[in-house]
């Protein structure tokens, strides 16, 4: 393993991000409801492992608020436990996520880099980032809601204003002036001079006089590895949850490092980063810490600060490492108030609903992005995510089931086929219907639109149909399902004496109907390439493939 080596610019990034993964560390500690050690622990585990084992140059791989959130929501789905038992099942989350991404990257799943829609990831994340901001705020003003669904929480915490300790309602708004002020300067570690500041204060006293407490003590000392101990029952309960955990930490972590990646010219290797994202998040949960993942807004002020390689992580680690070993103590009176402030500055930038306004603008997936940020208010960050993504999929098998299908005509002048719905000045061909379906043929959908099809031949028997074109440019594959659909339907038409014609066929689908070998379907019937081919072949012009172009029709 070649151990990449610092640049001046890296030093300088390096030292800079430092700043604001340390505070972020511990306040997204408390968001996961962990000890703060768990941030700091998870932090060291994300910026060493992938910057020896990551691809992309820029990613900084931390604890984020999104995966704070979800493991926090995770763990309280478990009831009726003790407590301690919670917080092993929580370590075993982030192991058992660990586990999954290496198994994926070996597997070599990397190309699916999209398991959660974007129009979901958006909802979710404008969903969560107002979960997490209203969740902060008893932080600050220590008052303490009874519910934990996000509608009762909020009015728990309206109806307890009376009880608001003001001065630290006033210092989480002072600290988040100053971040947004000192970010405007992005080489300057604005977190950690606001959490500095806080520390002055409460060494002076004033904390303790205004009754803001301190974050407590950080036994950082004291984390040796260790697997937790779990019965199978809870090892099942805990693969189940762990499954959202991972789903949501590649989805943020892969966005990161693909738009970093693009924004530069860089090459991806998303097997790789599964592979680095596992070993991160196994070697956390060893030392008791959170999951890990490339958060955008580190990740980005990485990029910001000048990094030119991932050393620039790697710094960062030396940095922490120091900051841990002289500061610990001073750590440890981090005023409670200031680090709900730096959560709130962090997911600020999701707090928009700017971001769900291109999906109105295009007329597409407006209900899925709703659903996603509804379902994250209503039900909470673990099975709003889950419904959202349930809504995807059903949606998507909807549009997929529709048993869509064009019938062609060719353009004058041309060797083009295209809908004659939508292009009435295409011609049909006289006596031959030539049919696409405007969707992959699967279980889903194969006996409906086949029987669409079927339909359309019956009615125009009569009239002097004598041949059907079937345009597959749609199906890359077949299932089982539609290679018995296809078969069916190439029976029928056999026994209607009516040839069967398949055009623009994959070779995929070439190669398995050659299995097949279906005796109402022998390889001449779909050897053409393209519409215009079987149409010529139909009309005794030519044989089926016989062009050597492969025309757009």
């Amino acid at each position: 393993m070649r151990l990449p080596m610092p640049a001046g610019a890296d030093w300088v990034a390096g030292l800079s991000i430092a700043g604001l993964l340390l505070p972020e560390a511990v306040a997204y500690a408390g968001i996961a409801g962990v000890p703060p050690q768990a941030g700091v622990m998870a932090l060291f585990a994300g910026l060493l492992v992938y910057g020896l084992l990551g691809s992309s140059r820029f990613a900084i791989v931390s604890s984020t608020s999104s995966s704070a959130a979800v493991l926090a929501a995770a763990t309280a789905s478990v009831l009726h436990v003790s407590d301690d038992l919670r917080h092993l099942m929580g370590v075993a989350m982030v192991l058992t996520a660990g586990v999954i991404f290496v198994l994926a990257g070996l597997a070599r799943l990397g190309a699916v880099s999209q398991f959660i829609a974007k129009p979901v990831l958006r909802g979710f994340a404008l969903g969560l980032a107002l979960t997490i901001v209203v969740k902060q705020l008893p932080v600050a003003v220590a008052v303490h809601p009874a519910h934990s669904d996000f509608l009762r929480y909020a009015w728990d915490l309206l109806s307890q204003w009376r009880l608001w300790n003001l001065h630290g309602l006033a210092m989480m708004l002072a600290a988040l002036l100053a971040l947004r002020l000192l970010g405007r300067w992005k080489a300057v570690p604005g977190a950690l001079l606001v959490i500095a500041a806080g520390i002055v204060l409460d060494a002076l006293g004033y904390c303790q006089a205004w009754g803001i407490a301190p974050v407590g003590t950080l036994a950082i000392g004291g984390s040796r590895p260790a697997l937790p101990s779990l019965a199978l029952a809870d090892w099942l309960r805990v693969g189940q949850l762990a499954m959202a955990l991972a789903l949501i930490l590649y989805a943020e972590s892969y966005s990161s490092i693909r738009s970093l990646a693009l924004r530069h010219g860089d090459a991806v290797s998303p097997n790789r980063d599964l592979v680095a994202l596992g070993a991160a998040n196994a070697l956390s949960a060893l030392f008791q810490g959170m999951p890990v993942g490339a958060g955008y807004s580190a990740s980005s002020a990485n990029e910001v600060a000048g990094a030119r390689s991932k050393a620039a992580g790697l710094v960062a680690c030396a940095v922490i490492g120091v900051l841990v070993w002289q500061l610990l103590p001073w750590m440890e009176r981090i005023p409670e108030p200031l680090l709900a402030a730096i959560v709130i500055h962090a997911v600020a930038h999701t707090l928009s609903p700017a971001a769900l306004r291109p999906y109105f603008a295009w007329r597409r997936d407006r209900l899925v992005a709703l659903a996603a940020f509804v379902a994250v208010i209503l039900l909470g960050v673990l099975d709003g995510l889950l419904l959202a993504i349930a809504v995807s999929i059903a949606m998507l098998l909807k549009r997929f089931a529709e048993p869509r299908v064009s019938w062609l005509g060719q353009l004058p002048h041309t060797r083009d086929y295209v809908d004659t719905a939508r292009h009435p000045e295409a011609a049909a061909v006289p006596d031959v219907l030539i049919a696409r379906p405007e969707a992959p043929l699967f279980f889903g959908n194969a006996d409906a639109i086949f029987a669409a099809i079927r339909a359309r031949v019956e009615a125009q028997r009569g009239a002097g149909l004598r041949a059907v074109v079937l345009s597959m440019e749609e199906s890359p594959d077949l299932d089982g399902t539609s290679v018995e659909a296809l078969a069916d339907f190439a029976a029928q038409m056999r026994q209607w004496n009516l040839p069967l014609v398949l055009a623009r066929t994959k070779d995929a689908v070439r190669e398995l109907l050659a299995r097949v070998d279906m005796a109402a379907l022998p390889a001449s019937a779909y050897a053409a390439w393209s519409v215009d081919d079987a149409v010529a072949a139909l009309n005794g012009i030519g044989e089926p493939g016989a062009a050597d172009a492969k025309p757009a029709g």
